[in-house]
């Protein structure tokens, strides 16, 4: 069987890794990578530090507005599909290069299969949630990584073809951990002691784009006094740049450094105190490692870290976030919401029967 994979983003990378491993000598791989993340810590270096096949293809899409992004992959990718026609074309999370993905191959008649179907915000506001849905509303095949993705499915009457399989960013974090131990120096090269500091990511489009969203965050990170990370994203930069609070970062408790690569993040998460995000992927990440999440959102797909008490929603208020940083503090241990690390495995399994 041929199985093109499309890709794009830093998670799905991530979330490629483990699959691609179950593949080998099984079913013949096809990678695309769409070039939504063109950065080399987000993109080429989790390649090398993953051992991903270099991708087969490269659009080198880069950063536009939504629908010019979208209709470059897609065009795109109805190239690419119609050279190789694969039996099935796999499609990961709720970005751009997932929609673009299942489009292109729906229209094609090449079934499809979506790795982390059944995620729901409840906010049409989010870019990301309207891709969610139309993916699964598209997909052939529909992975479900919890209980409550399957409910969400079948809420919106899907309910043939749909597995649940566990979360695969589970297996990536099991498969890689002990690797980052060995090999990253980054504790050592920030000069930092352990659960000495928490680690903020910032990029999502509600918080970056919205100056009264960003200037609150800031403000209330600030205020905290926490000794914070901050490994920035390149389009946050230029949004800091324009509400001028690079200056009022600048000597503050905010560290800004470049953007790490996956297994320096890893190490970097796993030995802080607490993350601060507003990434999905991340808030997952924290809750396989225990670790407090405090999330810059007022809603979260992964609804189970939050009613298991080590994700705690600010949103963008600034009181919030300063009494978070100051006062919360989870004890206790994790529950098995995401399957036990043989996400990938599954996944190859059912698709062997299709």
């Amino acid at each position: 069987m041929k199985i093109l994979s499309i890709v794009g983003a830093r998670p799905q990378f991530i979330k490629l890794a483990p699959l691609v491993d179950k593949l080998k000598g099984k079913h013949e791989s096809v990678i695309l990578h769409t070039g939504q993340h063109y950065n080399p810590e987000m993109s080429q270096l989790i390649f090398d530090q993953l051992n991903i096949p270099e991708p087969d293809y490269n659009l080198e899409v880069g950063s536009h507005t939504q629908g010019k992004q979208t209709g470059l992959m897609l065009e795109g990718i109805e190239k690419v599909l119609l050279k190789e026609r694969p039996d099935i074309v796999v499609v990961f999370g709720d970005t751009n290069s997932t929609i673009a993905g299942v489009l292109a191959a729906v229209k094609l008649h090449i079934k499809t299969a979506h790795v982390e179907a059944g995620l729901r915000s409840f906010n049409r506001a989010m870019p990301e949630e309207i891709n969610r849905v139309m993916t699964d509303h598209c997909s052939d095949v529909l992975f479900a990584p919890t209980d409550v993705a399957v409910k969400n499915l079948v809420n919106e009457g899907i309910v043939s073809n749909v597995f649940l399989v566990g979360d695969i960013m589970y297996d990536s974090i099991l498969r890689n951990m002990s690797i980052a131990e060995k090999k990253s120096a980054i504790i050592d090269d920030l000069d930092l002691k352990n659960e000495s500091y928490s680690v903020l990511t910032l990029h999502r489009q509600e918080n970056t784009d919205t100056v009264e969203n960003l200037v609150r965050i800031i403000n209330g990170l600030i205020r905290s006094n926490e000794n914070i990370i901050f490994p920035i994203h390149p389009r946050t930069v230029k949004y800091l740049k324009e509400c001028s609070l690079m200056e009022k970062i600048n000597g503050s408790n905010i560290r800004m450094i470049d953007p790490l690569g996956y297994l320096d993040f890893l190490l970097l998460m796993k030995n802080a105190s607490k993350i601060i995000t507003d990434s999905g992927g991340i808030q997952k990440e924290a809750y396989f490692m225990r670790k407090p999440c405090i999330t810059l959102r007022n809603e979260t797909e992964w609804i189970e870290t939050v009613e298991d008490g080590w994700n705690i929603l600010v949103g963008a208020d600034e009181d919030r976030i300063v009494n978070a940083l100051n006062d919360f503090d989870p004890k206790g241990s994790i529950k098995d919401f995401y399957g036990d690390g043989t996400c990938a495995e599954k996944i190859v399994t059912i698709l062997n029967s299709r």
